[in-house]
């Protein structure tokens, strides 16, 4: 589901793009939200904000800055999968991650939708 919004009089516009997928028999939902230069990306099961990370490219550094925003500090996935979007995209990336991080194999799962997603539609990051 693609949804855009026209914000300021037309000189921002942030597009919305929904999609979901059962992964090790659980339903996870994918929201991205593009603005001008990057992306949101929100991931969970349920409507929860938890952990937040944002990641960026450097020009003094191959490997993109990235920090946690809100959220427990140890749960790392965001940031890094923040900071592997960035690298990907070129793009400023917000990322919350609203799904349990005790389970690696699902987190390479949504990882590889995300992925896939990306291929699939890219104008949609």
């Amino acid at each position: 589901m693609n949804e855009e919004l026209v914000v300021n009089g037309g000189f921002t516009n942030i597009s919305v793009h929904n999609f979901s997928e059962k992964l090790l028999e659980q339903l996870v939902h994918f929201h991205v939200m593009k603005l001008d230069g990057g992306f949101f990306l929100w991931v969970g099961s349920a409507p929860v904000l938890s952990n937040m990370a944002v990641s960026m490219s450097s020009r003094h550094d191959s490997t993109p800055l990235s920090t946690l925003m809100m959220g427990d500090p140890s749960d790392t996935t965001a940031s890094s999968l923040a900071q592997r979007l960035a690298k990907r995209t070129k793009k400023q990336v917000f990322v919350s991650y609203s799904l349990p991080a005790t389970d690696s194999t699902l987190g390479l799962l949504v990882e590889q939708r995300i992925g896939k997603e990306l291929q699939l539609h890219p104008e949609v990051f």
